[in-house]
């Protein structure tokens, strides 16, 4: 295992202090004030809040159960949704512990991190794509790999072991175990919480082990991760494919993961490469075709004018201007199907 540069240095009284619980809270509530489940817990907040850092102080803090539903975005998904209780304590640990992981994680991971995100990774491809490229004068060979079941094969053990050699303080180990293993998929110890904010910061510390061995030990330089999506540039075929055996076995070995055996390529540049929902090419990139679809039916539908907003949005970051016009033309047909009046309740 690859250790982390230096030791955190977050102390658990850090995290468990009450000014920090009642900074989580305010995170948790912006926007979610509605939400019956936090109405509740705010009414009595500060019984809660004292209840929650006396058990944590006393080292009797017992993670709570999951509410498990689905949902669709575009795939089905499960999603695990802890108590008011246990979430406002995920939010504390957060707050702590996200900005002194953050600066060691490298500069090409994007997936949940501030000042991050789909937008920047995908101007991260296209400025690696230009320069191996040398000005279109050279093929861009691209490796794209997807890690098979990302959040329900994470490996607790590993997890915790990487935690360790990081976290100096061993009760903000014991409050990190209480969280790591509050969760399980089968046997074995597997699986983060898609539903956590945890989760979110915890991959990102078990993929950086990853990342720094292909940064530093393969001395990979044109390499972008966005969660269990990640692809490796080159104007050399013949070593991207020496790469692909040396990357399985490190996933596999160090930290149990296995690519996904039908989402693994080496293709030109030129034939498109679909990342991140965008079919790129060496001077334009389109949006995916399952994803413009859906964007149609949606408006359609009689989508929202936030949504359709978000959608023009996106269109902006590629080469889209037409079908930013039939996304416009099927959102006028949707409203006028929302609002020609007829509610089926008025016979004469």
């Amino acid at each position: 295992m690859v250790h982390m540069r230096k030791a955190i240095s977050v102390t658990y009284e850090d995290i468990i202090s009450v000014d920090n619980l009642l900074a989580a809270w305010q995170e948790i509530i912006a926007g979610k004030r509605g939400r019956k489940d936090v109405q509740e817990f705010e009414q009595r907040l500060m019984e809660h809040v004292f209840a929650l850092h006396e058990d944590l102080r006393m080292l009797t803090y017992k993670h709570g159960p999951y509410e498990a539903f689905a949902i669709s975005d575009p795939k089905p998904r499960s999603i695990h949704k802890a108590t008011v209780c246990d979430r406002l304590l995920h939010h504390a640990v957060y707050r702590q512990l996200y900005p002194a992981f953050d600066r060691r994680f490298i500069a090409d991971s994007y997936s949940c991190r501030k000042g991050k995100g789909t937008h920047k990774a995908l101007d991260r491809f296209r400025a690696f794509a230009q320069k191996v490229s040398k000005n279109r004068t050279r093929t861009v060979w691209v490796l794209q790999c997807d890690i098979r079941k990302f959040f329900a094969s994470i490996d607790h053990s590993a997890l915790l072991r990487t935690l360790r050699h990081s976290v100096v303080d061993s009760r903000v180990i014991w409050l990190l175990e209480r969280i790591v293993c509050s969760f399980t998929l089968g046997r074995g110890g597997k699986g983060l919480p898609l539903g956590n904010l945890t989760s979110q910061l915890l991959v990102n510390i078990y993929m950086n082990e990853f990342d720094q061995f292909v940064k530093h030990g393969l001395k990979v330089g044109c390499y972008v991760r966005y969660a269990d999506d990640f692809v490796i540039l080159s104007d050399n075929r013949v070593w991207l494919t020496g790469l692909l055996p040396v990357i399985e076995k490190k996933l596999r070995e160090d930290l149990r993961l296995e690519l996904h055996p039908n989402k693994v390529h080496i293709k030109a540049l030129s034939s498109g490469i679909d990342f991140l929902g965008w079919v790129h090419f060496p001077d334009h990139r389109v949006l995916r075709t399952a994803t413009k679809r859906r964007m149609l039916r949606s408006a359609a539908g009689g989508t929202s004018l936030p949504a359709l907003n978000s959608y023009m949005g996106m269109l902006k970051h590629g080469n889209s201007q037409k079908l930013e016009r039939e996304l416009e033309y099927a959102a006028q047909i949707g409203q006028c199907d929302d609002s020609d009046g007829f509610d089926g309740t008025s016979g004469n």
